[in-house]
């Protein structure tokens, strides 16, 4: 067991898992250099790891919420993971890839939580997670995008964050969904299932039970066409805070999107230092080499073998958004065509 102001002051220590049965944070020891070899913070990844111990969140809450913290929002199948390790760098930014603390309060509001509890526990996770590596450092927190319904939240809550909101065009995304297999598919459904709780599909003509009627291709169109108003929305209300960022366009020139992002976040990132560190030569979830050419190559194959179911979903998931008045096009776009 590891004493609370050990805990808390260092970040080495992970605030892992929000227990909402007894209203604390549970802390293990992740030091910074097994970051990178954890694709997302969460226990399938991390192994087991040395335990500190559960810290009340009241105790939580007094950790100093004036801490350089921004957002990497995502629709997935974007290159997310990719970019926050390339912003990654020792004396810049710390990157957070997915922390289960957020996951979890996430399930808390599902489970019908008070909106003041779930405010609560999102602002201590807050504060747990942007607390900064070293001295003059930013913390780059990439959640799940399970977590964007709670983007203007979070948002609220740390009034001096910024964020971006990395998103794949539709027609990449269907492809990642096709050639990712009955795993991904069923995850494009549990990931509808919860904006569904979220209210997040309101407004766009759907019966409670058409999504049953969808194709898997369908049921990942609306769950993209949700972030896409989702994120909308939020530009609206936070203005300049948010930017978003076309994966493609991100893949076609990552140096010119790194200098974007970095500027956004207000990072003095060493462009060229990332472009050739493993971040953008290797493949985020294998660690094979990778390159921009290779998957352009892996997509049109993909492409090329579904590209009927592909074209069809499309054009409905166009007729949808046309009638339900979402724009196809995420606001603030760091780099233009």
């Amino acid at each position: 067991m590891v004493f609370f102001p050990t805990l808390l002051a260092d970040p080495e220590w992970l605030a892992h898992r929000f227990v909402e049965s007894d209203d604390t944070f549970r802390f293990i020891h992740v030091p910074r250099e097994d970051h990178a070899a954890a694709t997302f913070l969460i226990d399938d990844y991390l192994g087991e790891r040395e335990k500190g111990g559960d810290v009340p969140v009241a105790k939580c809450l007094e950790a100093s919420a004036d801490v350089p913290l921004h957002f990497l929002f995502h629709s997935a199948f974007c290159g997310s993971t990719m970019l926050v390790r390339g912003l990654s760098q020792p004396g810049v930014a710390m990157g957070l890839s997915e922390p289960q603390a957020l996951n979890d309060v996430v399930g808390f509001r599902r489970r019908g939580a008070d909106p003041r509890a779930v405010a609560r526990a999102a602002d201590a996770a807050t504060r747990l997670l942007g607390r900064p590596f070293a001295a003059g450092e930013a913390v780059i927190v990439k959640p799940s995008n399970v977590i964007n319904p709670l983007a203007h939240l979070l948002m609220a809550l740390r009034t001096n964050s910024r964020a971006v909101f990395l998103h794949a065009p539709l027609e990449t995304y269907l492809i990642s969904v096709a050639n990712k297999g009955l795993h991904c598919r069923v995850w494009c459904r549990e990931l509808l299932q919860g904006f569904l709780m979220e209210g997040a599909v309101q407004g766009m003509g759907f019966e409670s039970g058409d999504h049953f009627l969808h194709s898997d291709l369908q049921v990942a169109a609306v769950g993209w066409l949700a972030q896409q108003r989702l994120f909308d929305a939020l530009s609206k209300t936070v203005g300049e805070r948010l930017a978003s960022l076309d994966s493609e366009r991100m893949f076609g020139d990552p140096a010119a999107a790194l200098r974007a992002v970095s500027e956004h976040y207000g990072l003095a990132l060493d462009v060229d230092t990332a472009l050739t560190g493993p971040a953008f030569t290797r493949h985020s979830k294998s660690g094979v080499d990778y390159s921009a050419e290779v998957r352009a190559s892996d997509y049109a194959k993909v492409r090329a073998a579904h590209g009927e179911e592909i074209d069809m979903v499309l054009a409905w998931a166009k007729a949808v958004a046309d009638a339900a008045s979402i724009s196809m096009e995420a606001p603030r776009p760091l780099l233009q065509a």
